[in-house]
């Protein structure tokens, strides 16, 4: 696997500085979210080099309502930080001082991910009621075969999605952009093999598999042409391709959320499929996961080629 994107520093390396943000998060705990920012500002002006500083004080900005004053904090922090390891350019585009993006900045999806490593099963499983590796199993049962010689699951995570297809498959490999989450898929030794891979770049062998999976993944990828015609291309003859998104009802064909994931709408979804040639099996309204209390629905997804 290739080594891990370098994390942004969580904190300034000034002490005074750094006692300066501490001040402003109690602020902003306490709801004084402009003194806050205020605070966050003096921090920053002794460290003014501190990425993930800005970023955050775009977001105390934000809370209080000085959207200008955000988004100049954003885009010092992208200034900062090439790679946008932070995702400063997805609240530009969630505020309207960005044009929408089709995919979001892969170093964001990687931080991300690397960062919530340690805990993500415990937070799916037992904070927000995560059930799309279960739905799909299911999906793919309904549709059949129920058994597969080759099997790619793709944004695999920890293994919540391989410790499904286990069972039900021969040889089964997975990718993720995250080493963290792969190295956690590694330890539950239910792949046969694991890489390291950006879906926005991926490169499946023509033909090979005959189940590719994705669950809870294109809210991470946003436009889905190129990769459903990956898919197509890695599936041989039959081959099954089930996955998940978040459900969109407006009339854009996906939109980026305030919780900078994507979401998308069943005719977008049904397109992208027909174009690369394959054919919609079922496709089921069923509620994913929580957040924040509420019932996130999504599709749950199975074509053929």
């Amino acid at each position: 696997m290739e080594p891990r994107l370098k994390p942004l520093p969580n904190t300034s390396g000034d002490l005074l500085a750094d006692r300066r943000h501490d001040y402003a998060e109690m602020l902003f705990a306490s709801g004084d979210h402009a003194a806050a920012a205020e605070l966050m500002l003096g921090a920053l002006e002794l460290a003014p080099g501190w990425a993930l500083g800005w970023f955050r004080m775009g977001e105390m900005h934000e809370a209080a309502g000085a959207i200008e004053q955000a988004a100049q904090a954003w885009r010092t922090a992208m200034k900062l930080d090439t790679d946008d390891r932070a995702g400063a350019g997805l609240k530009l585009e969630l505020i309207g001082r960005a044009p929408a993006s089709d995919a979001p900045p892969g170093a964001f999806v990687e931080a991300l991910f690397d960062q919530y490593a340690q805990s993500f099963d415990k937070a799916l499983i037992d904070k927000l009621d995560y059930r799309v590796p279960a739905l799909l199993f299911e999906a793919i049962g309904r549709a059949g075969p129920t058994r597969f010689a080759h099997a790619v699951d793709l944004g695999c995570g920890t293994g919540l999605m391989g410790e499904q297809l286990r069972p039900i498959a021969t040889f089964l490999e997975g990718c993720d952009i995250s080493a963290a989450m792969l190295k956690k898929a590694e330890a539950k030794a239910v792949y046969d093999r694991l890489f390291k891979a950006d879906l926005q770049s991926l490169v499946l062998p023509p033909g090979e598999a005959d189940l590719v999976t994705a669950a809870d993944v294109f809210m991470y990828v946003g436009a889905l042409e190129r990769i459903v015609a990956t898919v197509a291309v890695g599936l041989s003859p039959g081959g099954t391709f089930a996955f998940s998104v978040e459900k969109h009802d407006g009339p854009e064909l996906f939109v980026l959320r305030e919780t900078r994931r994507y979401a998308h709408a069943e005719t977008y979804v049904r397109s992208a499929l027909s174009a690369s040639g394959l054919v919609l099996l079922s496709l089921e309204r069923e509620v994913i996961r929580q957040d924040r209390g509420a019932a996130v629905e999504g599709f749950i997804v199975v074509a053929r080629k």
